[in-house]
């Protein structure tokens, strides 16, 4: 069995490789939106699992300033995610491939940024703060649930 927080870093891998996937695609000009559709949906669906799942105990358990951070920063995610879905629904992508690479670029460096704290300062808590029932559900979650429609995370609403 993977630990939680092993099983929550993966997620941050293969997010990241949709999204450098998809500006290495814009690199060769060729525009392929799926790797970027999928990324988004599960960058989307992690978060939900973060807040509703991760961070409650653990700021329960006394974590409370990391995981207003981490809350805040999923806020600007979000709203990165939300301007590059608008460029690729309002526009023919070959019209905007500069700007679409730039902004991706953008969402990585925050995505690396946010990963980079929350992985080492947050995500050991998931082992020792979440009590078993919580670990359990989390981890139930992680192999098959999925984000209510019309979600939106706590800093974009």
């Amino acid at each position: 069995m993977v630990s939680l927080s092993a099983a929550l870093t993966r997620e941050h891998r293969d997010i990241d490789a949709g999204i450098e996937a998809f500006v290495a695609d814009l690199d060769r000009g060729v525009v392929n939106l799926e790797p970027i559709l999928t990324a988004f949906e599960a960058l989307r669906r992690h978060i939900y699992l973060e807040e509703e799942f991760l961070f409650p105990p653990i700021r329960q358990a006394g974590l409370v300033m990391p995981v207003l951070v981490m809350v805040r920063e999923h806020g600007t995610l979000w709203q990165l995610m939300d301007a590059l879905t608008e460029l690729m629904d309002d526009n023919d992508p070959g019209d905007v491939d500069d700007v679409l690479a730039s902004t991706c670029r953008e969402l990585l460096g925050q995505l690396e940024q946010h990963n980079s704290k929350e992985e080492p300062i947050v995500y050991p808590h998931a082992e020792t703060d979440l009590a078993e029932e919580a670990a359990a559900e989390l981890a139930d979650f992680l192999q098959t649930g999925s984000m209510p429609d019309g979600w939106v995370c706590e800093a974009a609403q």
